[in-house]
Protein backbone atom coordinates (compact mmCIF):
# COMPACT_ATOMS: atom_id res chain seq x y z
CA UNK A 1 0.00 0.00 0.00
CA UNK A 2 2.82 3.02 0.85
CA UNK A 3 4.45 1.78 -2.97
CA UNK A 4 1.26 2.97 -4.50
CA UNK A 5 0.89 6.21 -2.25
CA UNK A 6 4.33 7.22 -3.32
CA UNK A 7 3.92 5.86 -6.69
CA UNK A 8 0.77 8.21 -7.03
CA UNK A 9 2.33 10.83 -5.30
CA UNK A 10 5.41 10.84 -7.69
CA UNK A 11 2.69 11.38 -10.78
CA UNK A 12 1.14 13.99 -9.62
CA UNK A 13 3.86 16.11 -8.37
CA UNK A 14 6.36 15.20 -10.96
CA UNK A 15 4.48 17.53 -13.69
CA UNK A 16 4.29 20.61 -10.50
CA UNK A 17 8.12 20.35 -10.30
CA UNK A 18 9.35 19.54 -13.74
CA UNK A 19 7.77 22.96 -14.44
CA UNK A 20 9.98 24.01 -11.55
CA UNK A 21 13.10 22.76 -13.12
CA UNK A 22 13.57 19.63 -10.75
CA UNK A 23 13.29 16.49 -12.53
CA UNK A 24 13.17 14.93 -9.15
CA UNK A 25 10.94 16.82 -6.68
CA UNK A 26 12.03 14.61 -3.92
CA UNK A 27 15.56 17.01 -3.21
CA UNK A 28 12.60 19.52 -2.25
CA UNK A 29 11.91 17.12 0.75
CA UNK A 30 15.02 16.33 1.11
CA UNK A 31 16.64 19.74 1.32
CA UNK A 32 18.35 19.34 5.12
CA UNK A 33 19.99 16.09 3.99
CA UNK A 34 21.28 17.40 0.76
CA UNK A 35 22.56 20.51 2.57
CA UNK A 36 22.64 20.08 6.08
CA UNK A 37 20.13 21.23 8.52
CA UNK A 38 21.90 23.72 9.86
CA UNK A 39 22.03 25.61 5.42
CA UNK A 40 18.52 24.05 5.24
CA UNK A 41 17.05 26.23 7.73
CA UNK A 42 18.46 29.35 6.02
CA UNK A 43 17.61 28.69 2.69
CA UNK A 44 14.68 27.21 0.02
CA UNK A 45 15.53 25.22 -3.43
CA UNK A 46 13.36 27.32 -5.63
CA UNK A 47 14.11 25.72 -9.61
CA UNK A 48 16.71 24.93 -11.72
CA UNK A 49 17.05 26.86 -14.97
CA UNK A 50 18.49 25.04 -17.54
CA UNK A 51 19.49 25.85 -20.69
CA UNK A 52 16.67 24.96 -23.75
CA UNK A 53 16.83 21.45 -24.74
CA UNK A 54 19.49 20.72 -21.70
CA UNK A 55 18.71 19.07 -18.52
CA UNK A 56 21.92 19.46 -17.01
CA UNK A 57 24.59 21.76 -15.69
CA UNK A 58 21.79 24.45 -14.46
CA UNK A 59 21.48 27.23 -12.34
CA UNK A 60 19.64 26.57 -9.37
CA UNK A 61 17.74 29.35 -7.89
CA UNK A 62 17.66 29.44 -4.19
CA UNK A 63 16.14 31.58 -1.71
CA UNK A 64 18.27 32.96 1.23
CA UNK A 65 16.88 34.72 4.04
CA UNK A 66 19.10 36.86 4.96
CA UNK A 67 22.06 38.69 3.71
CA UNK A 68 24.60 37.12 5.96
CA UNK A 69 23.48 33.45 5.39
CA UNK A 70 23.47 34.59 1.70
CA UNK A 71 27.40 36.15 1.90
CA UNK A 72 27.90 32.71 3.43
CA UNK A 73 26.24 30.58 0.97
CA UNK A 74 28.17 32.46 -1.65
CA UNK A 75 31.50 31.48 -0.03
CA UNK A 76 30.03 27.76 0.07
CA UNK A 77 28.65 27.32 -3.40
CA UNK A 78 30.95 25.00 -4.76
CA UNK A 79 30.25 22.65 -2.01
CA UNK A 80 26.77 22.78 -2.14
CA UNK A 81 26.72 22.23 -5.63
CA UNK A 82 29.20 19.31 -5.51
CA UNK A 83 26.58 17.79 -2.53
CA UNK A 84 23.21 18.88 -4.97
CA UNK A 85 24.65 17.06 -8.17
CA UNK A 86 25.88 14.23 -5.75
CA UNK A 87 22.14 13.59 -4.45
CA UNK A 88 21.33 14.19 -8.20
CA UNK A 89 23.86 11.82 -9.54
CA UNK A 90 24.90 13.54 -12.31
CA UNK A 91 26.25 17.53 -13.00
CA UNK A 92 22.34 18.86 -12.79
CA UNK A 93 23.88 21.82 -11.16
CA UNK A 94 26.46 23.95 -12.70
CA UNK A 95 26.25 27.21 -9.99
CA UNK A 96 23.85 29.32 -7.22
CA UNK A 97 21.43 32.26 -8.19
CA UNK A 98 20.93 33.66 -4.68
CA UNK A 99 17.40 35.44 -4.10
CA UNK A 100 17.30 37.30 -0.91
CA UNK A 101 13.91 37.03 0.74
CA UNK A 102 11.31 35.27 3.35
CA UNK A 103 11.31 31.52 3.08
CA UNK A 104 8.56 29.52 2.57
CA UNK A 105 6.61 28.57 5.82
CA UNK A 106 7.59 24.70 6.83
CA UNK A 107 5.24 22.26 8.16
CA UNK A 108 6.88 21.27 11.17
CA UNK A 109 5.78 17.05 11.70
CA UNK A 110 5.54 16.29 15.15
CA UNK A 111 7.29 12.81 15.86
CA UNK A 112 4.16 10.89 17.18
CA UNK A 113 4.68 8.63 20.53
CA UNK A 114 4.43 4.68 19.66
CA UNK A 115 1.63 2.81 22.10
CA UNK A 116 2.93 1.23 25.05
CA UNK A 117 3.67 -2.44 24.92
CA UNK A 118 1.56 -5.19 26.30
CA UNK A 119 2.94 -7.41 29.14
CA UNK A 120 3.27 -10.46 26.34
CA UNK A 121 5.32 -8.03 23.91
CA UNK A 122 7.40 -6.78 27.08
CA UNK A 123 8.45 -9.96 27.57
CA UNK A 124 9.04 -11.31 24.43
CA UNK A 125 11.29 -8.36 23.20
CA UNK A 126 13.07 -8.59 26.85
CA UNK A 127 13.67 -12.31 25.73
CA UNK A 128 14.92 -11.21 22.48
CA UNK A 129 17.25 -8.96 23.83
CA UNK A 130 18.86 -11.19 26.61
CA UNK A 131 21.86 -12.34 24.81
CA UNK A 132 23.10 -8.77 23.97
CA UNK A 133 26.26 -7.57 26.51
CA UNK A 134 26.70 -4.49 24.80
CA UNK A 135 24.55 -1.59 26.91
CA UNK A 136 24.39 0.76 23.83
CA UNK A 137 23.48 -1.65 21.45
CA UNK A 138 21.16 -2.85 23.89
CA UNK A 139 19.46 0.33 24.05
CA UNK A 140 19.55 0.71 20.36
CA UNK A 141 17.86 -2.43 19.62
CA UNK A 142 15.27 -1.99 21.91
CA UNK A 143 14.00 1.60 20.94
CA UNK A 144 14.12 -0.30 17.26
CA UNK A 145 12.08 -3.48 18.73
CA UNK A 146 9.47 -1.35 20.59
CA UNK A 147 8.69 0.61 17.72
CA UNK A 148 8.45 -2.06 15.33
CA UNK A 149 6.04 -3.86 17.90
CA UNK A 150 3.64 -0.62 18.13
CA UNK A 151 3.60 -0.04 14.49
CA UNK A 152 3.37 -3.92 14.04
CA UNK A 153 -0.03 -3.57 16.62
CA UNK A 154 -1.64 0.21 14.96
CA UNK A 155 -0.96 -1.34 11.23
CA UNK A 156 -3.35 -4.67 12.25
CA UNK A 157 -6.25 -2.28 13.59
CA UNK A 158 -5.98 -4.04 16.74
Amino acid sequence: MPRALAATVDRITKPLFGRRGFAEGAVIGDWPSVVGTVLAQHTSPERIVFERGARREGILHLRVDGGGHATEIQHFEPQIVERINGYFGYRAVARLKLIQGPLPPRKTVSPSRPRPLGSSEEKDLEERLAGVDDDELKSALEGLGRAVLASRHEKSGR
